[in-house]
């Protein structure tokens, strides 16, 4: 740290309680100054060759008679007095980082100018700061820390907007030019500490173009502000270390916020912090990572900036959403809302997130030039399958909320949709689980969900899994056989499986029931095997997984899928619909009962068609 020393005598300033002090010395003082709650009793000569204030304030004390000055709002109270005082007398102070400001604060107020007497106060510590002070980058941040709390007049002699400069000017200085010690926030290095035997360590080790920004988290906000922008004006950093700074200072100045939260304090002034940081983020997509802007929409919520605040953070979220992770997503609903998390933030974040396409869709339709190299506002078929992994994962948590919509559930579903993945596993979990959280849910609700997953890209486990889900439609169940069937052997190498063809039209009905209006009704989705035959068919699939490995599971379920699907359980389970009468409209060509001939001659009503959609 910079100092400087002025004066040789020694210091014969006493104290007598906590309000007067006063010089010993053999000549009797005669004159009192009154700062605040202090008192000072000194001589008038020394002081009123120094100081213009005080020659005007003893004149006026001389016309009333009294021996008396009040200087109570003098700024730096009492000790910025008693320098200033002590250097009148000759005495020997001390000016450092922490106590320059306030003494040229009140040498200020007392005039003590050069046109007082030559080389007065002012000057000399106008000489201190400029030389030393400004040169060097703790003692900056030092003195610019001391200036709040003598504003205005900090302001007024540009001493605050001196010590931003300086330090706005340090931060950006090429970084082969700096020094490490410039950050003394740092722990310590074992070279540092002497136990390095490589005594070229400090000097040789790189030093990182983010090197300031612990420091400056040292500043209250207003003044990181004027910094950062000043930082920002000249131009000479990238985005990339701007962001790394507002991280810090996120990260140092809310509690929580590493958490995702903010613990109980001051409102207003975390209000002020969350705001200042949102308005100086980089403009640059990227600059900052995905996790810290939903930190920080995280903040902005519990703080209540409001909506303006919110959208942007929304939207700049939306344009890196690729990077989030399911746990940044979850964000608390407000107060009055009955759901667990804000789904609606989510979704503007994904149609954010599409709409980086679209608007590049359209410049390509107005004659664009097309790159090799995609453009930023292109999404890559990886950034896509990102963020459709990322909305499955979002849905199953989302799921267990019992108070969510099955239609906001659907329609963040079906955002994602048209986004190819090559396994339908994690989507398949957030049916299972929405459908365990909310067992009251319709038929036609039922029907809607259980449609978002494609049966043909559910994982072997992910299959056997649900065939053993009686939380599924019957026909999804079916589905999801017939087409682990069909994938089996196909990997075996047969052209087509082995299957009954009734079985065959029941997966073919599904497709052609969307082209008519009498097939698919809800009754056809809701149906649910009996406790007997699920549990039969939980039997089968156990004893699979027990009966073989890893390695054996394809050869395994092709052998007993079919099984499975030429057994009496289905055709019972399906046959059971047309004894109720349920009739779904006749696309289907032949009934699964025709596949058992005697038992369709003996039981004729159950020679009606049904179609599975």
């Amino acid at each position: 740290m910079k100092f400087m020393k002025l004066g040789s005598k020694p210091d014969s300033f006493q104290a007598e309680g906590n309000s007067i002090r006063y010089v010993a010395t053999e000549l009797a003082t005669d004159i009192i100054v009154n700062v605040g709650d202090i008192k000072f009793y000194l001589h008038k000569f020394p002081l009123l060759s120094k100081s213009a204030h005080l020659q005007n304030l003893v004149t006026i004390a001389n016309g009333e008679n009294s021996d008396e000055v009040e200087i109570s709002d003098i700024p730096g109270g009492p000790s910025a007095f008693e320098i200033c005082a002590k250097y009148c007398y000759g005495m020997t102070v001390t000016l450092n980082a922490y106590n320059v400001v306030a003494a040229r604060c009140a040498a200020e107020y007392l005039g003590m100018h050069e046109t007082i007497e030559k080389g007065n106060l002012i000057y000399k510590i106008d000489v201190f700061l400029s030389s030393s002070i400004f040169h060097s980058w703790k003692d900056s941040i030092i003195v610019l820390q001391t200036t709040r709390s003598l504003l205005p007049l900090s302001e007024e002699l540009k001493v605050t907007s001196h010590c931003i400069h300086a330090v706005a000017t340090k931060a950006c200085v090429d970084v082969s030019k700096v020094n490490w010690s410039y950050s003394y926030n740092r722990r310590k290095l074992p070279e540092e500490n002497g136990n390095d035997p490589n005594l070229n360590g400090l000097r040789n080790r790189l030093v990182p173009k983010d090197w300031w920004v612990e420091d400056l988290c040292e500043l209250e906000i207003g003044l990181y502000k004027r910094v950062l922008i000043t930082i920002q004006t000249k131009g000479t950093l990238s985005d990339e270390v701007i962001g790394e700074g507002l991280k810090a200072y996120a990260y140092r100045r809310l509690p929580g916020f590493s958490k995702g939260m903010i613990q109980c304090g001051d409102a207003a002034k975390y209000r002020s912090t969350v705001d200042t940081i949102v308005c100086l983020l980089p403009a640059e997509r990227g600059s900052v990572p995905c996790s810290f802007l939903l930190k920080l929409l995280k903040a902005a919520i519990y703080v209540d900036l409001g909506d303006a605040i919110k959208g942007q953070l929304i939207r700049r979220i939306g344009q890196q959403l690729e990077e989030a992770s399911v746990n940044d997503l979850l964000i608390h609903a407000g107060e009055g809302e009955n759901m667990m998390y804000d789904v609606d933030a989510v979704k503007k974040m994904v149609e954010e997130f599409l709409m980086r396409d679209q608007i590049a869709e359209m410049e390509s339709e107005e004659g664009h030039e097309v790159q090799e190299i995609r453009k930023p506002g292109i999404l890559s078929d990886a950034s896509k399958l990102m963020v459709a992994k990322l909305i499955d994962g979002y849905l199953a948590e989302i799921a267990k909320d019992p108070n969510l919509p099955l239609l906001k559930f659907v329609e963040l579903a079906e955002m994602v949709s048209g986004i190819s993945r090559p396994a339908h596993d994690a989507l398949y979990r957030a049916v299972d689980m929405y459908l365990k959280e909310h067992p009251g849910i319709s038929k036609s609700e039922r029907k809607r969900i259980c449609k978002l997953m494609d049966c043909k890209k559910l994982s072997v486990d992910a299959c056997m899994h649900a065939v053993q889900n009686d939380r599924l439609p019957l026909r999804v169940v079916v589905q999801v056989l017939f087409f682990e069937q069909v994938r089996v052997a196909a990997s075996s190498g047969s052209s087509t499986p082995d299957l009954p063809k009734s079985i065959r039209d029941l997966n073919n009905g599904s497709q052609r029931s969307s082209r008519s209006a009498n097939t698919n009704t809800e009754g056809d989705w809701d149906v649910v095997a009996t406790a007997e035959e699920l549990k039969a068919l939980k039997e089968e699939v156990a004893s699979l997984r027990l009966a073989t490995g890893r390695s054996g599971v394809d050869k395994a379920v092709n052998n007993k899928m079919r099984g499975m699907l030429k057994s009496k359980i289905l055709t019972k389970l399906w046959s059971s619909k047309g004894e109720k009468g349920e009739n779904s409209g006749s696309d289907s060509s032949e009934s699964l009962g025709s596949a058992n001939m005697e038992e369709a001659k003996s039981t004729p009503s159950r020679n009606i068609r049904h179609s599975v959609s």
